[in-house]
C-alpha cells in the first residue's frame, strides 16, 4: 500500500503535493474541489488505513448535529415571532434547552471517543495500581485501541464547529463535502493548525485558481520548514534520545543541555511542520491560520502560551476558558471577590479555575500520562503568580525606577521564560513522571563541567561539525526573527526584488537542506513529533 509516513517524506513532498498541485492547477473551479477532497482523503488512508472510518464517522456526525441545531434555531426564531411578548422569555429558555442538550451530546459523543481510544489505557493502568495499593484482588482488563493520526487535531476542529453553530456564529453548513473539506484538508490534519469553519471552510469550497505569489511565497515557506526540520531537529534527535534513554549515566550539565535541545528540537519540528503545512495550503490559495509568532522572544509564560500553537491556545480560551469563567457560579464568585480583595484579585478567582481547567486539559490533550498532567500544573503555576504577582512588580518598578521596557530587562526577562519553558519541556519529553523528577534532581544536585571539559559531550550523538551547524542555523532563524519583530515583511520584500533574486533565495533555501541536512548514514528520519498527540 501507497504510505505515507510524514509531510517530509518523499511521498508527500516528491508525489502527493505535486500531483494534487498540477491537477488543480489544470482543472476548473468544481474539478478543483474534487482535487483538494479527493488528495485530503487519499492523505489521510496512506496514513491511517482503515482508521479513515474515525474521520468519516466525525465528518458526518457533526454535519447531522450541526443541522439539527440549525432546524432547533429555525423553530425557535418562527415560534418567537409568533408568540406575545409576555411569552417570549420562557419560550426562549425552553428552546435554548433542546438546543444546549444537542451540542452537549455532540461534545460528549467526541470527546467521550477521544477520550476512549487516548485514555482508557491509562486509566485502567492507573486504577489498577490503586486496586493493588489498596491490596485488593481486583485487575481490569487493560484494552488497545489503534488511534488515527490527528484524532485529536479534528476532534477539535469538530467540536468548535458545534460550538459556533450553537452560539450563532455560523450557520449550519448543508453542504456535506464543503464540511468534509474543512475537516480532512490534508496539509494540516495531521499536527494542525486547528482550524474554525469561518475562517477556511469557504475559502476552500472556493477553490481558487492557482496564483504566481501564491506559488512562490508557498514554496518559500516550504523550503524554511524543511530547512528547520531536516537541519536542527533531526539533527538534535540522536543526542537527545541519548541522553533522556540514559539519564542515569550523565551529570547535570549533560541533562540541562538536552532539556535546551529539546526545546529546541521541539520548536523547529514543530514550527517546520507548521511551515510545511501553511506553505503547502498556501499554493492552493488558502490561508491556515499561524500556530507560532516568534515564542522565544516571550518576556512571560503567558506570553510565550500566547505564541506558541497558538490555536490550540485560542480553542481552550473560547471554548474552556470563557465558558468556565462565565458560568453564574463564576460570575457570583467574581463578584464577591471584588468586593472583598479589589478589582485585581478579585476576578483572578473565577479566572484561576478557568484557567486551571485550561492547563489540565492542555496537559492530557498532549498524551496520557501524568508527566504530561505535571507539564499542565507547571505551567498553571507560573501563569498563575504572573498574575498574583503584577501589582506587586509594578510597585517594585516604580519604587526602585527600573524601566521594564529597556533592553537589558526586556532580555533579562525573555532568559528566564527560556528557562522556565526548558525544565517544562524536560518533565514533557521524559519517560515519565519520575524520570522527570530524577532528571530535575540530576540537574541541580549534580552538575558538572568535567564532560565539556573532556569533550565527552561531542561523542553523545553530536560531534563539533553538527553543534557548528545547529548554531549557524539557529543564528539565521534568530536574525530573521529580531527583523520579523521589528516588522520586516521578509518574504514581501523579497517578492519586490528580481526574479533571479527570488530563485537565488530558493536555490540557497534548497542548497542548504541538502547540504547541511540530517540525512543519510547514521540518521534516521524523524516523525514529526506532534503528530502523536
Amino acid at each position: 500500500m501507497f504510505s505515507i509516513a510524514t509531510y517530509f517524506s518523499v511521498q508527500y513532498l516528491v508525489v502527493l503535493l505535486p500531483a494534487a498541485f498540477g491537477l488543480y492547477a489544470v482543472l476548473p473551479q468544481k474539478g478543483r474541489r474534487w482535487v483538494l477532497l479527493g488528495a485530503s482523503y487519499a492523505f489521510f488512508w496512506a496514513v491511517s488505513g482503515k482508521l479513515l472510518v474515525y474521520l468519516l464517522f466525525s465528518t458526518l456526525s457533526i454535519h447531522h448535529l450541526g443541522l439539527w441545531m440549525g432546524r432547533l434555531q429555525a423553530g425557535r426564531d418562527q415560534a418567537l415571532a409568533a408568540a406575545p411578548k409576555e411569552e417570549r422569555k420562557a419560550l426562549r429558555a425552553r428552546w435554548q434547552r433542546r438546543l444546549t442538550g444537542v451540542v452537549a451530546f455532540g461534545v460528549v459523543l467526541h470527546l467521550g471517543i477521544l477520550l476512549t481510544v487516548k485514555y482508557t489505557p491509562f486509566f485502567a493502568t492507573n486504577l489498577n495500581h490503586l486496586f493493588q495499593a489498596l491490596g485488593l484482588g481486583w485487575q481490569v482488563r487493560i484494552p488497545a485501541f489503534l488511534l488515527p493520526i490527528g484524532i485529536s487535531f479534528y476532534t477539535l476542529q469538530g467540536v468548535a464547529y458545534c460550538f459556533d453553530v450553537y452560539r450563532g456564529k455560523i450557520p449550519a453548513d448543508g453542504n456535506l463535502l464543503r464540511l468534509a473539506l474543512f475537516m480532512s484538508f490534508f496539509p494540516q490534519i495531521m499536527e494542525g493548525p486547528i482550524c474554525r469553519y469561518g475562517d477556511t471552510a469557504q475559502r476552500l469550497w472556493e477553490a481558487p485558481p492557482v496564483a504566481w505569489e501564491n506559488f512562490l511565497f508557498g514554496a518559500q515557506r516550504i523550503l524554511w520548514g524543511m530547512m528547520k526540520k531536516m537541519v536542527v531537529a533531526d539533527r538534535l534527535n540522536l543526542f537527545i534520545r541519548q541522553v533522556f534513554w540514559n539519564y542515569a549515566e550523565y551529570d547535570g550539565l549533560v541533562i540541562a543541555l538536552a532539556a535546551v535541545a529539546y526545546t529546541l528540537q521541539l520548536y523547529m519540528d514543530f514550527s517546520g511542520t507548521m511551515d510545511l503545512a501553511l506553505g503547502s495550503g498556501q499554493l492552493f490559495g488558502v490561508t491556515l491560520p499561524e500556530n507560532f509568532r516568534r515564542p522565544f522572544f516571550s518576556r512571560t509564560i503567558g506570553e510565550f502560551w500566547r505564541r506558541w500553537h497558538i490555536t490550540l491556545g485560542t480553542w481552550f480560551k473560547d471554548y474552556v476558558f470563557y465558558p468556565v469563567s462565565l458560568a453564574r457560579p463564576m460570575k457570583r464568585l467574581t463578584t464577591w471577590g471584588r468586593k472583598h480583595l479589589g478589582p485585581h484579585y478579585g476576578p483572578l478567582l473565577a479566572g484561576s479555575v478557568a484557567l486551571f481547567c485550561v492547563w489540565l486539559g492542555n496537559g492530557l490533550w498532549h498524551g496520557a500520562g501524568w508527566h504530561y498532567i505535571f507539564f499542565g500544573m507547571y505551567h498553571f503555576f507560573w501563569i498563575l503568580l504572573e498574575n498574583l504577582t503584577e501589582p506587586v512588580t509594578l510597585r517594585w518598578a516604580r519604587r526602585f525606577h527600573v524601566n521594564r521596557e529597556a533592553l537589558p530587562y526586556r532580555i533579562f526577562q525573555m532568559v528566564r521564560t527560556g528557562i522556565l519553558v526548558c525544565v517544562g519541556e524536560l518533565f514533557f519529553r521524559a519517560d515519565g513522571l519520575r524520570a522527570g523528577l530524577a532528571m530535575f534532581s540530576k540537574m541541580l544536585t549534580q552538575f558538572s563541567l568535567a564532560t565539556v571539559k573532556d569533550g565527552t559531550i561531542f561523542t553523545l550523538g553530536m560531534d563539533k561539525r553538527d553543534c557548528l551547524v545547529v548554531a549557524l542555523v539557529v543564528l539565521v532563524m534568530l536574525v530573521v526573527g529580531v527583523l520579523q519583530e521589528r516588522g520586516h515583511g521578509i518574504r514581501q520584500n523579497l517578492a519586490r526584488r528580481s526574479l533571479a533574486a527570488q530563485f537565488a533565495a530558493g536555490y540557497a533555501l534548497i542548497l542548504s537542506i541538502v547540504i547541511l541536512g540530517a540525512y543519510g548514514v547514521g540518521y534516521a528520519p524523524v516523525d514529526p513529533i506532534y503528530a502523536q498527540f
